[in-house]
C-alpha cells in the first residue's frame, strides 16, 4: 500500500494563521517585521472641512488604543498620553494636521481606538458663539483599526485621525427660543499615507467664495480653498475613480470633473481651476 501524505487539522490550523500573519505584516509595512515587539507609535489629528462654521472646538480628554494582547491588563486597552483640552479641529484641514500623540506601544497588532469628549465642545457661526451638545452616550468614540488604517515605517507606527466636522454636528432642538444649539455625534476615521492617496489642486477666482467636494457612491469628502492662494488639499481618500465637484457662490458657476483617479500612496494633482459667472 503507497504511503499518503497526511495533514492533521491542527497542523494546517496553524499554518493557515501564520499566512493570515505574516500577509497581514506585509499589507501594513510592505516588507516582514515582528507587530509583537513594542514600538514607537504617532498619531496625527486631521479634519475634513464644514463650510457651515467659522470654527469648530473640540473638548478632547482621553485618547486610547487597544491592543490584541491576551498578556496585558484593561482588556488590552493603553491609554495614551496627549495634551487634554480644546482643539480648533477647522485648523487642520487642506492637508494640515497636528501631532496628536506618541510615545511607545507594547506591541503593533492594534484593533481598537477610542477618543473621550469633555463638555467644553462649541462652534462659531458668523461671528456667533453657539453650544455643541455631546450627549452622555457621545463622550465615547470607539472604531475598529484594520491592517490598511495604519502604517509602520522605520519600525514607527504611524496613522492619522480624520475628524469629519461636517458629518458630525446636526442641529440640536431640544432647547427651545434662542438657545437652541448643535449637537455633536462625532464621525471619525484612522487612514495612514501608505493605504491611502490625495487629491490636491487649485481654484480661482476666490471671489466665487468655492467649495470643493470629492465623491465615490456614497462617500464624500469637502475642502474649502485657502482664502489667500485657493489651494486645497483633501487626504485619507480610498483608492478609486472620484467625481470632483466645485461649486461657487456669488454667481459663479459649478464645474465638475470626472474620472479623478486616487491611487494608495500618491497625491493626484489637479489643473488650474477657474470658474466663471
Amino acid at each position: 500500500m503507497k504511503n499518503k501524505n497526511i495533514i492533521r487539522p491542527g497542523i494546517f490550523s496553524f499554518m493557515a494563521l501564520a499566512f493570515l500573519f505574516f500577509s497581514c505584516q506585509k499589507e501594513i509595512t510592505g516588507e516582514n517585521v515582528n507587530l509583537n515587539t513594542p514600538h514607537a507609535f504617532k498619531i496625527f489629528l486631521t479634519d475634513h472641512a464644514t463650510p457651515v462654521f467659522d470654527s469648530v472646538f473640540i473638548d478632547i480628554q482621553k485618547l486610547e488604543v487597544k491592543l490584541e494582547d491576551d498578556s496585558l491588563s484593561n482588556g488590552g486597552w493603553i491609554n495614551l498620553s496627549i495634551r487634554t483640552g480644546v482643539y480648533n479641529i477647522l485648523r487642520f484641514r487642506n492637508g494640515l494636521d497636528t501631532l496628536f500623540a506618541s510615545g511607545t506601544l507594547p506591541n503593533a497588532r492594534l484593533r481598537k481606538i477610542r477618543m473621550t469628549l469633555g463638555v467644553q465642545n462649541s462652534v462659531m457661526k458668523n461671528g456667533q458663539n453657539f453650544p455643541l451638545i455631546v450627549k452622555s452616550e457621545d463622550r465615547e468614540v470607539t472604531i475598529n483599526i484594520e491592517a490598511k488604517n495604519f502604517e509602520i515605517n522605520n519600525g514607527q507606527v504611524l496613522f492619522w485621525i480624520d475628524f469629519d466636522a461636517g458629518s458630525s454636528i446636526q442641529v440640536d432642538n431640544s432647547g427651545s427660543g434662542n438657545n437652541n444649539g448643535y449637537r455633536l455625534k462625532s464621525q471619525i476615521k484612522i487612514f495612514s499615507n501608505r493605504h491611502s492617496g490625495r487629491i490636491e489642486g487649485k481654484v480661482l477666482p476666490r471671489a466665487a467664495d468655492p467649495i470643493v467636494k470629492a465623491f465615490i457612491g456614497s462617500d464624500t469628502a469637502t475642502a474649502i480653498p485657502d482664502q489667500s492662494d485657493g489651494e486645497f488639499k483633501i487626504v485619507g481618500l480610498n483608492p478609486g475613480a472620484y467625481s470632483v465637484l466645485i461649486e461657487g457662490s456669488n454667481n459663479y458657476r459649478d464645474t465638475i470633473i470626472n474620472n479623478v483617479i486616487v491611487r494608495s500612496g500618491e497625491d493626484t494633482h489637479l489643473p488650474l481651476i477657474t470658474l466663471r459667472q
